[in-house]
């Protein structure tokens, strides 16, 4: 069964289709010729993803599934959120956004986190959303040269490791997008037998 993951990260989308292959193919927005930037005008993780998953089946006619991921740091009264991606800036550059949370973190020892992704599949049928946390930890420095995105500062509860030192299976067991996706895929197998 074809459908597509709303994403151009090749990380990303490495991460699914190692979870969903062989039973989906899974299509980056590049492979179903979709080149322009998606909609992300909502306040919370469950607008955004929701407003990708519709934009692509809406435009592109092909069921498909959509994440937004936020680290919600405690002490920073759930920053950087919905705006992880952009936190230092419309640039979406990941050292800088752990460089301003490490800052704001500063001489603060409650550093207590969690990454939240919500996943939205939406199809000609319905449109359900799945949900994903896991909680940790950020470290007052980076560890790792693995994953992505805030991957090097974010220890889960209770390991030894950040993500970004962990094998892609090791993260995907615990991960927030490795639930949040297991919830999907369990929902959407019977699709297959359908396809």
């Amino acid at each position: 069964m074809d459908i597509c993951f709303a994403t151009n990260n090749i990380k990303k989308l490495e991460e699914i289709r190692h979870l969903l292959e062989p039973d989906f193919r899974v299509k980056s927005l590049a492979e179903i010729g979709c080149r322009e930037e998606l909609p992300e005008t909502g306040d919370t993780l469950e607008d955004n993803s929701l407003e990708k998953a519709r934009y692509v089946l809406d435009h592109y006619g092909i069921a498909c599934f959509a994440d937004d991921t936020g680290l919600e740091v405690e002490a920073l009264g759930g920053e950087p959120g919905v705006y992880s991606a952009r936190y230092a800036g419309p640039e979406r550059d990941n050292e800088a956004n752990i460089n301003l949370v490490l800052q704001k973190l500063e001489g603060i020892e409650n550093r207590k986190a969690r990454f939240r992704t919500v996943i939205t599949w939406v199809s000609e049928k319905e449109t359900r959303q799945f949900e994903g946390i896991v909680e940790g930890e950020i470290l007052p420095e980076r560890a790792g040269g693995k994953g992505f995105g805030y991957d090097p500062v974010f220890r889960p509860a209770g390991e030894e490791l950040s993500f970004a030192q962990m094998s892609m299976d090791e993260k995907n067991s615990m991960s927030h997008r490795g639930r949040a996706l297991r919830k999907f895929i369990e929902y959407i197998s019977p699709e297959a037998d359908k396809a």
